[in-house]
């Protein structure tokens, strides 16, 4: 009988081999068109634990959407643009400083929608009327319905919401909604949700189906995070919230006393025509349905109001980060005042830097997050710029526990605000699909400050002193998880 047998020196050298082979083509692959903080944590992956950092890159290594998708979303763009090129979205308000114009062209060049001058936007601040004013505006309508929301569920605090939904599709309404498949898959009322949108006749799909024995797959943790609603063309709502219950009818968020704050905005005017393309263009992206008898680019609605608006998409279908450069060349532009809202805040450079420049020029800047967090990981790399922020003059406001503070706005001096989905995260800047609306308007500005002030007698000062009290255990905590947010 034969017998084979391998010298264990033999197995050393191809293992020292296989090693090698990895890390090469780790420096070679990992750092090609990624941001360096986002190389650099990969290549330690993949160098300090290489079988689990290896299937996590190959995983999750790679923060675009398929070339198919990324493709549609550039048509989309090149039609968008094209199409309303000489088309009239409204008066603008005069004397704009340059600094925004050329931030307008800027969305306008990543993003594609244009400017829009003759709108209203209120905001609404508590969140059980936030949904009702949804469900009121969905009552009115009389062509269509358009829900696009991250997380949607039907539970006794959106009834009215679904019930709404419900009457108008009963008298011929076409309504068509579009919810997060990864982000609702796991929640309680999933199934119940979606039997009640058959059962009214709702046209529904998922949005970033990760299906891969239907031949539907991308990155896992790609998501689209936009809310919005549209109706008829003639009033739209965005913002931070989701159709759900403010516990988000979690267990885990009910036995720890949670329950999200968040701002939607309800608007009218032009404007209503970009964020309605922003649902056909998602639309479009999962069902490969073109809807032309809803692109309303032809048939602008004035507004009751004089604000400016813009409509800005971002996310993994777009070449550039189009939110991140927005909010960087927002707070340079900035001359007094920058508040920010942002429940998951953990800046790039880029952002970090502008920031505490910002200070630096003797702008006055205050940041909210939550005292306390959901994700722990998030919470800690948000953690971990905390001194730095405070060394560099920012007022740190921490809404208190158990409330967890889920809006993200940002106001500029007196007169330019926005609002939307998109965190001040990394995540939110390169893997989720995320819509923000640019205002400008002092009256607007006028009801952000009383949102802010209302969040600020809600929330507590975070000083350089406490936070220096911090125990070591935390700080390497934080750190830890701040490296791990750059895995991008």
């Amino acid at each position: 009988m034969l017998t084979i047998t391998f010298d264990a020196t033999w197995w050393a050298v191809l293992i020292l081999v296989v090693d090698l082979v990895i890390r090469v083509t780790a420096i070679i692959v990992v750092p090609r068109n990624r941001r360096p903080t986002a190389a650099m944590a990969w290549l330690l992956a993949i160098y300090f634990i290489p079988i689990i950092g290896v299937f996590l890159f190959l995983l999750i290594g790679n923060p675009r959407l398929p070339r198919k998708r990324r493709r549609k979303q550039e048509l989309i763009n090149d039609y968008i643009h094209d199409t309303s090129e000489a088309l009239d979205f409204g008066t603008l308000r005069p004397h704009a400083p340059p600094w925004f114009t050329s931030l307008v062209t800027l969305n306008r060049n990543l993003g594609a929608m244009p400017l829009a001058g003759d709108n209203s936007a209120h905001i609404i601040p508590e969140y059980q009327q936030s949904l009702d004013a949804m469900a009121d505006a969905i009552r009115a309508a009389e062509r269509y319905v358009h829900v696009e929301f991250y997380i949607l569920q039907a539970d006794a605090a959106t009834d009215n919401f679904f019930r709404a939904l419900e009457e108008v599709s009963a008298r011929g309404v076409v309504v068509r909604v579009l919810l997060d498949h990864w982000a609702n898959r796991g929640k309680p009322f999933y199934k119940r949700t979606l039997k009640r949108l058959d059962t009214m006749g709702a046209q529904w799909q998922l949005m970033l189906p990760v299906q891969p024995l239907k031949g539907k797959y991308q990155r896992p943790d790609l998501r689209n995070h936009r809310k919005l609603l549209v109706v008829d063309g003639r009033v739209a709502f965005t913002g931070s919230q989701n159709v759900t219950a403010s516990t988000y009818n979690l267990k885990k968020n009910i036995k720890r006393g949670l329950h999200w704050v968040d701002l939607m905005a309800r608007i009218e005017g032009p404007v209503v025509a970009s964020v309605n393309a922003v649902f056909l263009s998602d639309w479009y992206s999962e069902t490969d349905e073109v809807l032309t008898d809803e692109i309303d680019l032809f048939d602008v609605k004035s507004g009751p109001g004089d604000l400016d608006c813009q409509i800005i998409p971002s996310g993994p279908g777009f070449e550039f980060q189009n939110n991140l450069k927005l909010f960087a060349g927002l707070l340079y532009a900035a001359q007094r005042k920058i508040i920010v809202v942002s429940p998951y805040f953990v800046p790039d450079e880029a952002l970090l830097l502008a920031i505490t420049t910002a200070c630096q020029r003797g702008i006055h800047v205050e940041l909210f997050v939550s005292e306390e967090g959901d994700q722990a990981m998030v919470y800690h790399a948000q953690r971990s710029y905390y001194e730095a922020l405070l060394r560099a003059g920012v007022k740190i406001w921490m809404y208190r526990k158990p409330l967890i503070l889920h809006t993200k706005s940002l106001t500029i001096d007196d007169e330019v605000a926005i609002i939307g989905s998109s965190n001040m995260d990394m995540r939110s800047f390169g893997l989720n699909m995320e819509i923000s609306m640019l205002v400008r308007g002092e009256e607007f500005v006028v009801e952000m400050r009383a949102v802010e002030d209302m969040y600020r007698s809600l929330s507590r000062e975070l000083t350089l002193e406490e936070w220096e009290q911090q125990p070591l255990r935390s700080t390497v905590l934080d750190n830890l998880a701040r490296l791990t947010s750059a895995l991008q």
